[in-house]
């Protein structure tokens, strides 16, 4: 033979068929354990690794590729003096080097999986074999990805070989193999030991490109999309159905218009502008939603970006197409819808699974100068059986409604957040503002007269009665709040004094 490759896989996929190519190259083939039982049961010629080594698998398997005449014939050289070693040991060259390892992340999201389970699917000679040939890229060549077996293929029957830059590409895949099965082992024994709820010494995380992006939220800015492996059906998973390539800014308005589209009741529509809900709305179908929201700020919804948290139907989208948006995202478009909005060429659609009550909460990553700021998602809000009413004049179940809808949408406004609602409909936002009494005012003046017997959510509480004088003044019936200032009575008094119902959630939503 010409050649030696070493197989050993714990992942099957396209095994077979690369296997079988390898054989007219002038390939031997090493195996071990279930893969070579793969091999051997497809009539793949192969060795067994115990073969090679003349010293059989001990340990249930644990010791079979941890030997010289394996790692001797990864990590030689073809320099006279390597040769020399090899031919007094009688070791052969190994070329080529097919691994990847024990499926440890799929065994810790089991259901009750042991400690002990966990520990005896931590993979040792997988990654020594994986490491040892990536170091020896020089001549060896290692692949560590399924996805990669047909141009491994390809290449070889054309060179004869891998060109030297491919084998440096297939030696860094290798590392970063390797590096993040270590990462997951790592974080495994580091929670069993402080606990899921603490925060570790070292945080360490690893995601994956998913696209390269036109740029940032500058053309000068260069950008990417990655997606976290550890987490699925999740807005990065979202399928593109039409449309042009999507930006960061895209990424960034898709991001909070999904978030607050998923987390409002009923059937709803969102318009986000510049990662602010400009128009949120509810109906009784998706076309009255979207005519509602976009009735909340048709200025402000030119070029936004859409979210229902329902099927988009024929009716809805024949609305839609006649107005400029970048995206709109929904959990599923009818064929009639698709067909009508792909007039609109530039126009992204994408689907998204809902999310679910196993989502994993996400960490909330910020980079700094010199270092990162990482927190948790903020995820959730206080249920309605949590509030307490403080002013004398109490809700009713309307009111009650209104206020949950309110505080659904102003957790998704960047501070300082004032959101203003009526009937289902967002009617004044204020966001971003140096101080809460400022977002009161911006909010109001977008309401005009719609104010009058509306509801105001507030994402923090208020400093200073002077938020509750201008919302009297305009007619606000009633009043949402996290509560906790110092000034609290003060702010109570006026409320009372000018007849608004006050409820306080103890929950604050700053979104910096």
């Amino acid at each position: 033979m010409k050649y030696r490759a070493l197989i050993s896989v714990a992942d099957k996929q396209g095994l077979e068929d690369f296997a079988r190519g390898l054989v007219p190259l002038g390939f031997e083939l090493i195996s071990t354990g279930g893969t070579y039982q793969t091999l051997a049961d497809a009539q793949i010629p192969v060795r067994y690794i115990s073969e090679i080594t003349g010293f059989p698998e001990i340990l249930d398997g644990r010791v079979k590729t941890l030997h010289p005449k394996i790692h001797g014939g990864i990590l030689a050289r073809k320099t006279e003096e390597h040769r020399q070693q090899m031919t007094a040991e009688q070791i052969k060259f190994i070329d080529l080097v097919v691994v990847n390892l024990y499926p440890f992340r799929q065994t810790i999201a089991k259901p009750g999986v042991t400690f002990a389970e966990a520990i005896e699917n931590i993979d040792i000679g997988g990654p020594a074999m994986a490491r040892s040939a990536a170091k020896n890229h020089e001549r060896v060549t290692v692949v560590v990805d399924p996805a990669r077996y047909q141009d491994i293929l390809r290449l070889w029957r054309q060179e004869d070989g891998i060109p030297e830059d491919v084998r440096r590409q297939l030696a860094a895949e290798a590392f970063a193999h390797t590096a993040e099965y270590d990462r997951l082992i790592a974080g495994y024994l580091e929670q069993s030991i402080v606990g899921a709820e603490a925060w570790p010494a070292c945080l360490r995380f690893s995601v994956r490109q998913v696209q390269k992006l036109r740029y940032g939220e500058n053309p000068q800015q260069q950008a990417a999309l990655y997606a976290d492996p550890d987490q699925s059906g999740t807005l990065v998973s979202a399928r593109q159905l039409q449309g042009k390539e999507l930006s960061y800014n895209n990424w960034m308005d898709m991001d909070a218009a999904w978030g607050l589209a998923t987390e409002v009741d009923g059937i709803a529509c969102v318009i986000i502008k510049h990662t602010n809900p400009c128009g949120t709305a509810v109906g009784q179908n998706v076309l009255e939603a979207y005519q509602r929201a976009l009735a909340a700020d048709p200025v402000s919804a030119y070029g936004g970006i859409l979210a229902f948290n329902r099927s988009v139907d024929e009716t809805c989208a024949q609305a839609l197409k006649e107005h400029f948006y970048e995206v709109i995202i929904a959990p599923e478009f009818s064929a009639p819808a698709r067909a009508i909005l792909s007039a609109k060429k530039n126009l992204r659609l994408m689907e998204a699974d809902m999310p679910n009550a196993r989502s994993v909460p996400t960490l909330k990553i910020r980079s700094i100068q010199g270092g990162y700021l990482i927190q948790e998602e903020d995820t959730g809000t206080t249920p309605e059986a949590e509030w307490f009413t403080v002013t004398e004049t109490k809700p009713t179940e309307q009111d009650v409604q209104e206020l949950k809808f309110a505080w659904q949408i102003v957790k998704h406004v960047k501070s300082n957040a004032i959101v203003l609602v009526k009937n289902g409909q967002s009617i004044g936002v204020g966001a971003g503002q140096m101080n809460r009494v400022g977002s009161v005012k911006i909010a109001l003046a977008q309401a005009r007269d719609l104010a009058q017997g509306a509801y105001l959510a507030s994402d923090a509480f208020f400093p200073f009665a002077d938020s509750l004088a201008e919302a009297a003044q305009a007619g606000i019936r009633a009043v949402i709040q996290p509560g906790g200032s110092i000034r609290d009575e003060e702010v109570i008094a006026a409320a009372n004094r000018a007849g608004i119902i006050m409820v306080f959630t103890q929950r604050r939503h700053f979104r910096h």
